[in-house]
């Protein structure tokens, strides 16, 4: 038996039979590679839309937001890392996509407009997202995706249809930053322009200092943006020291209005996240 590559991300994981990937979630069963995390639910909340955060797509609402476990990055300012660097032991948390979905159906009395998956990566569990964004466009509900980006072109264009809003991390703007975080620029922003021509689109990026602070940095970062669609909300968010990166302060205040200034130049809608 030969190995078997992953195809949801960059990483293209080769599998042995009974492998798992780098991301904990997918692995190679019976010849075949699957969503190990399928229906695994670590998290579930109903949530204010703007903690996804999304400033732009029906501001006021609620949304339910699951989670599972795993990620194919490794930052080590993971601030869910509990979820995202773990995993549900088999026979714990499963969830079907149905139970889900009508769990859903029964908070729009709530305020609640569908389903955000989010809290780890999400696109790890790719059949799971599927899954689920069938139902609920067959309820006429909405799908957002919570995500860092670094997703396979089939895939992503296999869920779009589906998903109504995304936001997206771009981490940095330079492959050095994504180097740290183990993963590649590219293939984020190109998920970023896929996903802007069929879906609303908001992007965060998380500002630590001494790694992708530099006014340099944010003018590339907000000029490509802008080149994608300048309509597309930014969110400059402030870092707080979280799992292995406990040597840096958090991001100075003033720091964090001075870049998203600097974004404003180039794009319509700028928000500080975290301050």
């Amino acid at each position: 038996m030969s190995a078997l590559k992953c195809p949801i991300c960059p990483r293209g994981c080769l599998l042995e039979d009974g492998q798992t990937g780098f991301c904990k979630g997918r692995a190679n069963v019976g010849e075949k590679v699957i969503a190990v995390n399928y229906g695994r639910v670590s998290s579930i909340a109903l949530d204010p839309i703007e903690k996804k955060p999304l400033a732009h797509f029906h501001p006021g609402k609620k949304i339910l937001s699951v989670g599972s476990y795993g990620c194919n990055l490794r930052c080590s300012f993971c601030q869910n890392w509990s979820i995202s660097q773990s995993f549900v032991p088999e026979g714990e948390g499963y969830t079907s996509p149905e139970a889900l979905v009508k769990k859903a159906v029964e908070l729009v009395r709530n305020g609640n407009i569908g389903l955000a998956y989010t809290y780890n990566e999400p696109l790890i569990g790719f059949e799971f997202v599927r899954d689920c964004s069938r139902l609920i466009v067959e309820k006429g509900l909405k799908n957002v995706v919570v995500s860092n980006g670094y997703v396979n072109e089939e895939p992503l264009l296999d869920l779009l249809p589906m998903i109504h809003a995304w936001n997206i991390d771009l981490k940095g703007f330079t492959e050095d930053f994504y180097k740290l975080v183990g993963g590649t620029l590219e293939p984020v922003k190109r998920s970023i322009e896929l996903a802007a021509r069929k879906s609303h689109v908001e992007v965060t990026t998380l500002i630590i200092p001494g790694l992708n602070d530099s006014e340099k940095e944010m003018r590339e970062l907000s000029s490509w943006l802008a080149s994608v669609d300048k309509r597309i909300p930014l969110h400059v968010t402030r870092f707080f020291p979280a799992w292995k990166m406990t040597d840096r302060p958090p991001t100075p205040i003033d720091t964090v209005y001075r870049l998203a200034g600097i974004a404003r130049e180039k794009l319509d809608y700028v928000h500080e996240g975290n301050v």
